[in-house]
């Protein structure tokens, strides 16, 4: 019969495999950003070529050919937007805005019409960042289209693509998207920079997990990062890196709505 010390070890390094375990799963589900929705990369959606594709912006970027990665932003526009918005421009980069309407698009409604001006991607956060598999469908619908009429009324262009808040999404999330028109968009790549306001830090996440056909997740109200984004520019394009728009990222083929991207 085993003694009290070996059944103690053996417990302790039960619990100790049992928290690696949780460990690992949280940290998948923070960088795949959803509770067990299937997801399409990049590489597959280019490898359908759409018919109806609109023609890009910021030159013919063939991401078949070039070593691709897409720069996101949610919940903005912020008091920092118009910064990044000069940054971006300087250094000939497009992003793609997933936008909030309560208390973002209707307190700067500028910055969204400039933001589409520039050659920017704009797209939706939902309205109040609800999470939208806790919503009846009809609150689910409500969250969608809001932003989605603000925008095309700011823009003249509807969104085509949404990312769901935190990332959670499920089956009727994926039916009212794709009534709606919307493709979900999900990350590869995420600094967490709602936890931190060290923009190196930042910077240090990003190009830790960067890699081709990356989708990286950033946050434009936060103070840390929008100073950070310089450096994973210019860090980034040594490394050989081209920055489109998630639309870019995916032509020739195009998302389709109700379908998720990561």
């Amino acid at each position: 019969m085993p003694s009290l010390t070996q059944k103690m070890k053996k417990t302790g390094t039960a619990f100790r495999t049992a928290g690696t375990l949780a460990a690992t799963a949280a940290l998948t589900l923070a960088l795949s950003g959803c509770t067990g929705a299937d997801t399409t990369a990049p590489s597959t959606v280019r490898a359908r070529p759409a018919t109806d594709i609109e023609t890009v912006r910021f030159g013919a970027v063939d991401c078949r050919e070039v070593k691709c990665i897409a720069l996101t932003f949610d919940a903005g526009p912020s008091e920092h937007s118009a910064r990044l918005l000069d940054i971006l421009k300087e250094k000939q980069v497009p992003a793609t805005f997933f936008l909030l309407g309560k208390r973002h698009i209707e307190k700067y409604p500028e910055l969204v019409r400039r933001m589409a001006d520039e050659g920017h991607e704009v797209a939706s956060h939902t309205w109040d960042h609800k999470i939208l598999t806790r919503l009846e469908p009809e609150e689910i619908r409500e969250e969608l289209e809001r932003p989605n009429e603000e925008i095309e009324r700011l823009t003249g262009r509807r969104p085509t693509l949404m990312r769901p808040p935190q990332g959670r999404t499920d089956d009727t999330v994926h039916a009212i998207s794709r009534e709606l028109g919307l493709a979900e968009v999900l990350w590869s790549v995420t600094a967490k920079d709602y936890r931190t306001t060290d923009s190196d830090l930042i910077t240090r996440r990003v190009l830790a997990q960067s890699s081709r056909d990356g989708i990286i997740l950033l946050h434009d109200l936060y103070d840390g990062t929008v100073p950070a984004v310089p450096g994973i520019i210019d860090a980034l394009k040594e490394r050989g890196y081209v920055f489109v728009t998630v639309p870019q990222l995916l032509a020739p083929g195009k998302a389709e709505p109700g379908e998720v991207y990561r």
